[in-house]
């Protein structure tokens, strides 16, 4: 929640973190049993960390900021009726692309609400509704009980001549298989696709999409391109840019030509179709030029781009950019959700090796712009301490966090865990769930399945088998992922003959159902150690649990080393109905003969149904090789 005005500011504890460089003790840590905290103090750092991203004016965005919020409070806190819209009007708010699309944003759970300000703001400004505005309002309407809404504005968009992009498109789509709308599905199918073949008969956009796709970027492209003639609109730019989104700085090329040779001004809408398309690794230092550029001229990165890049970021491993995404915004008028502090966070210390420096920089931020620290927000920088190791410094965290009136929890303790467990600390590991116990927290699955994780990684799979047993005395029930975490442990071990027992054990007294990849990862774990009984028998029970057929490995281990009554009981177990198909049959004969083995070939072919003997395919590959048919 945001800091109330004459609180004090929460402490700047995690600043004294970073000077704070002490290796991890090897003593157990004083919060494990019982639970017990110290008092620390956090001395504030000097904010002088310099961002790459440019710095804007403070009272534009707090006029703007403030403007965009008060829209959303006052639709928020009334129902939608014409007095709101009166009040609405009577505010006279500056209204740009970028506002309408935060307060959409704000609005995303309001749905109704969401609708009424979409038409306010088309009677008022029609002008401030593109593209990606009728994408955003579509998906907050994308429900069953908002649907003669949502078919509305798509027809709206059908009429004005605005696209919907394919991204939109598909997740759409996505929303409706989730909630079972077929007909709706289909029906959003057919709209796309008329969409797309009237695009693609825009001659303009597609000549010029050719010409900068047909070489490099190259005076006689910039001469072709001036030869056309055409003047170009935002929403025209914005289908080229679409189009060669592929060839990012073929696309910037086209951007900065069409405003210094067409006469062309861009605006917040093109600007921000440009950033996300250099919004990738290899365009870094092009997208913060460009992103300064458009602060530059008076444009804001809209609440949609951001998200989509962020989402991107994360997506592609870029923890550093994801960061100076968020500081942007977060000194910007429109600012992210205090979620997206939460997820880059839990992102930053789930990449393997943790920047703590990244993780102080959005804690800072976050509370920067008067936001106190939830409990999100702590377990997000004890994740990241644990992971790297420092001890000291996650439990400094854990009191801080209690002291703000947050108990540990699972969460909390499991981070713990995970963090001793890649220390190689097992021991110290297992105590942290005798201590929650002993402090009243009683360990949940997710905690066993980590502490059982860590040791199978560090290679002690006995010892995961013991927590295990130790878990289900406890009456904690396991589920498919902790199976697949000991299936992989013992594998790992050559032992996989153990993790079949167990995987039949789970099945037949737990009534557990394995994941699809548990069960192919172990048959070519047991095919791998001539174990083709107990490979068979898995491949049943897959079977019975309505997983499609896995017969590669049986095929290639039967036609090297198995025989033929071996193969009958393949068929078997791959018959659903009556028999398996031709085409199994057919592989198998083909692998027989491929390995030389024509004898058992043909003896596998006599045992086999009437109908498999006279199969066109069959008679043919046997007719084909020294092996005849038989009659």
């Amino acid at each position: 929640m945001r800091r109330t005005k004459g609180t004090l500011p929460t402490v700047r504890f995690f600043s004294s973190l970073l000077l704070t460089r002490s290796a991890a003790r090897t003593r157990p840590l004083h919060f494990m049993v019982p639970l017990s905290y110290h008092p620390s103090f956090f001395p504030s750092v000097p904010q002088n960390h310099t961002h790459q991203h440019p710095s804007f004016n403070t009272h534009q965005t707090l006029y703007f900021s403030s403007q965009s919020d008060s829209i959303s409070e006052l639709i928020l806190s009334n129902p939608w009726s014409e007095n709101t819209e009166n009040k609405l009007q009577e505010s006279n708010p500056t209204l740009t692309h970028e506002s309408v699309l935060y307060v959409l944003k704000k609005l995303h759970k309001n749905p109704g609400k969401a609708a009424g300000f979409f038409r306010w703001v088309s009677n008022k400004d029609e002008s401030k509704l593109g593209t990606v505005a009728y994408g955003l309002i579509l998906r907050v309407l994308c429900h069953k009980e908002w649907m003669s809404e949502f078919w509305v504005v798509l027809g709206e968009m059908g009429k004005k001549g605005i696209e919907l992009d394919e991204e939109t498109y598909k997740t759409l789509r996505g929303c409706f298989s989730r909630e079972k709308m077929a007909k709706e599905a289909a029906s959003l199918t057919e709209f796309f696709n008329d969409m797309v073949q009237r695009s693609a008969l825009d001659a303009r956009v597609g000549t010029v999409v050719k010409i900068i796709l047909g070489s490099d970027w190259s005076e006689e492209v910039e001469k072709k391109l001036g030869d056309l003639k055409i003047s170009f609109s935002d929403v025209g730019v914005v289908k080229i840019l679409r189009e060669v989104r592929g060839y990012p700085l073929r696309a910037l090329k086209f951007f900065k030509w069409v405003e210094e040779r067409s006469g062309f001004s861009h605006n917040a809408v093109t600007y921000n179709a440009m950033i996300r398309i250099l919004g990738r690794d290899d365009c870094v230092e092009d997208f913060w030029n460009m992103t300064k550029e458009m602060k530059g001229k008076g444009h804001e990165m809209d609440i949609d781009t951001y998200i989509k890049l962020l989402r991107q970021f994360l997506k592609w491993k870029m923890m550093k950019e994801a960061v100076e995404l968020y500081e942007f915004m977060m000194e910007g008028p429109y600012k992210p959700s205090i979620q997206d502090c939460i997820v880059l966070l839990r992102q930053i210390s789930l990449s393997g090796d943790p920047d703590l420096d990244l993780v102080f920089r959005v804690v800072r931020n976050y509370e920067a712009s008067g936001y106190s620290l939830s409990k999100g927000v702590y377990d997000g920088i004890h994740r990241s301490l644990t992971s790297v190791g420092k001890f000291d410094e996650a439990d400094k965290i854990l009191s801080t966090m209690k002291d703000a009136g947050f108990e540990p929890d699972n969460i909390t303790y499991s981070q713990v865990v995970f963090g001793l467990c890649k220390a190689g600390r097992l021991d110290e590991a297992c105590e942290i769930l005798n201590g929650m116990e002993a402090g009243g927290c009683t360990p949940d699955l997710k905690t066993w399945t980590i502490l059982i994780q860590g040791h199978c990684l560090a290679g002690e799979v006995d010892k995961a088998l013991s927590c295990f047993t130790n878990m289900m005395e406890k009456n904690c029930d396991p589920d498919a992922d902790l199976l697949e975490v000991l299936v992989t442990g013992l594998c790992s071990k050559n032992r996989a003959g153990a993790a079949y027992t167990l995987v039949v054990e789970m099945v037949e007294k737990a009534r557990l159902r394995p994941w699809q990849s548990t069960y192919k990862n172990l048959i070519q774990k047991l095919l791998g150690e001539g174990k083709l009984e107990e490979a068979l028998k898995l491949l049943n029970i897959m079977k019975n649990h309505n997983f499609p057929p896995f017969p590669d490995p049986f095929v290639h281990y039967i036609s090297k080393f198995g025989t033929v009554e071996d193969a009958k009981e393949f068929f078997k177990a791959l018959t659903v109905k009556k028999f398996p198909t031709s085409t199994a049959y057919l592989h198998v004969f083909q692998s027989f003969l491929k390995e030389g083995r024509h004898s058992e070939a043909q003896d596998l072919l006599y045992k086999c149904p009437h109908h498999i003997r006279n199969h066109v395919d069959i008679v043919k590959l046997f007719s084909s090789t020294e092996v005849g048919s038989p009659a």
